[in-house]
């Protein structure tokens, strides 16, 4: 007699052999928790990523997008955008509680968290005591969808605020394309010029598209 195996749950799975094991498609049923008539919530999840392409689009689309979509409406919908922006609050609560030290990957998944999602561009600053641990961070400016007005003094005027020791600049590009600009160099520049005034580091300058993250640091700008 042939043995057939059923494969194991996401939730039971996740118990036995710890979150990490699960795939994108197990995460994403874990969250949905139901199917639809005659579609299991694994297979819809499946369907979900093989027709959105990532989970970064899935969880960044608006309802309109999913009109086409069996077996999503308004209850799933609420679901999926809801785990973005849970993921978005964790990296900002994990950022500030923590008061730890910066690292490259921790720095591009807060980023990412923050800006990707935006659909104009927003220019972010990252305030650091003299051994790298966050005093703040926030949204200085805002812009249109290609361009954003920054000021470095409004920057130093933040920083002598808190006291910094040093900064990572950072912004987003909404066309999801993260190569940085001309213009993009040369505010890097004028920003580094003024903070070096009241002896303040610019670490780094990150641009944030779609999935992808550049920086100015290991690009040997700064």
């Amino acid at each position: 007699m042939d043995i057939v195996l059923t494969p194991q749950k996401p939730r039971e799975k996740m118990m036995q052999y710890g979150i990490e094991t699960l795939s994108d498609v197990e995460l994403l049923a874990l969250f949905l928790r139901t199917g639809t008539r005659g579609k299991c919530v694994i297979t819809l999840a499946r369907e979900l990523l093989k027709q959105f392409g990532s989970l970064y689009t899935l969880l960044s689309s608006e309802l309109e997008d999913f009109q086409d979509v069996h077996g999503i409406g308004v209850a799933k919908y609420a679901q999926l955008r809801g785990i973005g922006e849970l993921a978005r609050r964790y990296y900002n609560a994990r950022l500030l509680e923590d008061s730890s030290l910066l690292s490259p990957d921790m720095t591009r998944e807060f980023l990412q968290s923050q800006l990707a999602g935006e659909e104009r561009e927003i220019f972010m600053v990252i305030l650091m005591d003299n051994q790298n641990r966050i005093l703040k961070h926030c949204r200085l400016f805002s812009g249109t969808i290609n361009h954003v007005e920054v000021h470095p003094r409004e920057i130093l005027r933040e920083a002598l605020k808190v006291n910094a020791a040093a900064v990572i600049l950072a912004h987003n590009h909404p066309s999801g394309n993260a190569e940085p600009s001309k213009a993009d160099k040369q505010i890097t520049e004028r920003v580094i010029k003024c903070c070096q005034f009241m002896d303040i580091r610019v670490l780094d300058h990150l641009v944030v598209g779609r999935g992808e993250c550049v920086s100015f640091a290991e690009r040997g700008w700064i």
